[in-house]
């Protein structure tokens, strides 16, 4: 699959089939995952591979209310939890470089990126949870306090074929030329 066949075809999936997910297919997602961009390449990005069932009721139950994503977390065979060392993207010499301060959630998101259309190339399907109660899951897992847990992602083989395509704002509404507003094309 083309980087673009898979970007554009990639959609968020929550049913999942009993089939297990080797950790040689894992590997191979995280391989992709650390080849991501990070800020002067921290690699600041922490991976937790949560198969237990008890672990994954647990962490189901620190999502918000009516999170569309519950069932998800129970059901896909392997929960991954993307974490994040804490103080290191975006620093120099201990100190935030931009007025951004800790650029980890940066550099997490493009490594989860990586990891999902990886997955999706592979036939595997995702969905990034995000509304969670992050205390909770620290305690859960039982996390440093120079660790911060940012996402939850489900994986395994869809049981369903992925939602249709969902409308994306065309790119005049969101490329300028040399200033906010002005056309690009």
């Amino acid at each position: 699959m083309d980087i673009m066949d898979a970007i554009k075809t990639r959609r968020s999936v929550r049913k999942f089939k009993d089939d297990d997910v080797p950790d040689e297919v894992l590997a191979e997602l995280f391989e992709a995952a650390r080849w991501a961009p990070s800020w002067a390449n921290t690699q600041c990005w922490r991976f937790i591979v949560i198969r237990n069932k008890d672990v994954k009721e647990r962490l189901a139950g620190t999502l918000t209310p009516k999170n569309p994503a519950l069932k998800a977390m129970t059901a896909a065979p392997v929960i991954i939890v993307s974490c994040a060392e804490k103080g290191v993207s975006g620093f120099y010499r201990s100190d935030a470089v931009t007025s951004h301060g800790d650029w980890l959630m940066f550099d997490v998101a493009l490594s989860v990126q990586n990891l999902m259309l990886a997955a999706h190339s592979m036939g595997l399907g995702t969905v990034q949870v995000g509304a969670f109660n992050v205390e909770s899951v620290d305690k859960i897992l039982g996390l440093p306090d120079n660790i911060a847990v940012l996402t939850m992602v489900p994986i395994g083989y869809p049981a369903t074929e992925g939602g249709s395509r969902t409308p994306r704002k065309e790119l005049s509404e969101m490329v300028f030329r040399e200033k906010y507003g002005e056309k690009f094309l």
